[in-house]
């Protein structure tokens, strides 16, 4: 059975070295999809996708549709934001 493993990426420098770690840590029983978010095209699959598995922040991976614990961060609140002082006078 294949494993599917989809990367969720920027295409910016940050996220290509997750991609080139998965496509050399992935073996024959794997097969790696990388989507670039940042495609403009209309109804975009990948963002589609993206949404579905719940992705919040880039890089990103999930393996056979669940999202990597790694990558199950809530991305960015207003909340986050506002704990760390942001909108707040100094």
């Amino acid at each position: 059975m294949k494993r599917i493993v989809e990367v969720f990426t920027a295409g910016c420098p940050l996220c290509s070295p997750v991609v080139e770690l998965v496509k050399s840590t992935a073996c024959s029983s794997c097969d790696v999809i990388t989507h670039n978010l940042t495609e403009t095209e209309a109804g975009n699959p990948a963002l589609r996708r993206a949404r579905l598995l719940g992705v919040q922040s880039l890089p990103a991976v999930a393996v056979n549709g669940t999202l990597l614990a790694c990558c199950q961060g809530a991305g960015i609140t207003k909340e986050a934001l506002a704990a760390a002082g942001i909108g707040q006078a100094a």
